[in-house]
């Protein structure tokens, strides 16, 4: 497809996923909506601020109520219905989240979005697609934009994220700031939510930073306000980089020397820049969820995780090559 000139470009208002895994993913498909000639209004969490700085979309926080949901997307629509006038007679939003109220918000908004045909929701939306179920992520939002642009080019094989020069600034203030050297290794013990009911963080993260010791490396960790005493637990010398916003955090993942990650969005992240990355995984449906990048390297076992002594050695391999 060849770039759009600015008199075709069409304001389309977005409504992103929740967790920070899924909005990776679906950078491909929003990338792919702005080169059709859509200029994009995103709404979603305020951490995809700082997850997307370097895209330029501008994004605005999506509430938590019905109706507090409902007047943003018709304040985000106002001004684009001035500046638009086929704003109204034409698709004019997308969802990317498959729940009912996402189409509920949208309808009663006054906008007529586009999504995919589930939980109910096709009187709701304007047009729908057909789901296919238990596809890769990053195919599922591609193939939502295929039926949107009626254009039935494949998917990619993976996301390459782009980190602003502010971000890769803040980076190297907050390793400098910690006395990381390079070299260093990333470990992100952390996950929300669950897998189909099951936890799926790795239960043996302390026994591996352990086992990490022998390395001379340093072991880095960028906990939340609620994570910081499970991160001291965990590994007592590791540098903390609390309070790291997701944009910075990417630098520093795409320079590490290896990340070793659980299901969780920090391992996307990781693949996506490039970095190098060690997933380690229980419940989860690789074929689905799983990380995809050039150095992407995946141990998996369930019900019983995978055993520390395997990790500790594919890691030190990992890093010796």
């Amino acid at each position: 497809m060849q770039a759009p000139s600015p008199s075709t470009v069409r304001p389309l208002i977005c409504r992103i996923r929740n967790f920070i895994g899924d909005v990776v993913l679906l950078i491909p498909a929003l990338e792919r909506l702005q080169h059709a000639g859509y200029e994009l209004h995103l709404v979603g969490k305020p951490w995809a601020n700082s997850l997307l700085e370097a895209y330029g979309w501008p994004i605005t926080r999506y509430p938590k109520t019905f109706s507090e949901r409902r007047e943003t997307l018709k304040a985000v629509a106002a001004p684009l219905r001035l500046n638009d006038p086929t704003f109204n007679s034409r698709i004019n939003a997308i969802t990317f989240a498959t729940s009912f109220s996402s189409a509920l918000d949208m309808r009663t908004a006054g906008l007529k979005p586009f999504g995919y045909a589930v939980e109910g929701r096709s009187l709701l939306l304007k047009k729908t697609a057909p789901i296919v179920y238990g596809e890769h992520a990053i195919d599922s939002y591609w193939r939502l934009t295929s039926h949107f642009l009626d254009d039935a080019t494949p998917p990619p094989a993976s996301v390459t994220l782009r980190v602003s020069a502010s971000a890769d600034r803040l980076a190297a203030e907050a390793l400098a700031g910690a006395g990381i050297r390079p070299g260093y290794v990333v470990l992100v013990p952390f996950a929300g939510g669950t897998f189909e009911k099951l936890d799926k963080k790795w239960p043996h993260f302390a026994a591996l930073a352990a086992a990490l010791a022998s390395s001379g490396r340093d072991i880095v960790m960028a906990p939340g306000p609620d994570e910081m005493d499970a991160a001291r637990a965990i590994c007592p010398t590791a540098k903390l980089l609390p309070g790291l916003a997701l944009g910075p955090y990417c630098a520093v993942l795409r320079d590490t020397a290896l990340t070793i990650s659980n299901d969780t969005g920090p391992g996307h992240m990781a693949a996506s820049v490039g970095g190098k990355l060690l997933s380690v995984l229980g419940p989860t449906k690789v074929e689905q969820w799983g990380p995809r990048g050039p150095w992407v390297n995946v141990i998996q076992r369930y019900p019983e995780w995978p055993a520390v002594d395997r990790v500790a050695e594919r890691a030190l391999s990992l890093l010796r090559g």
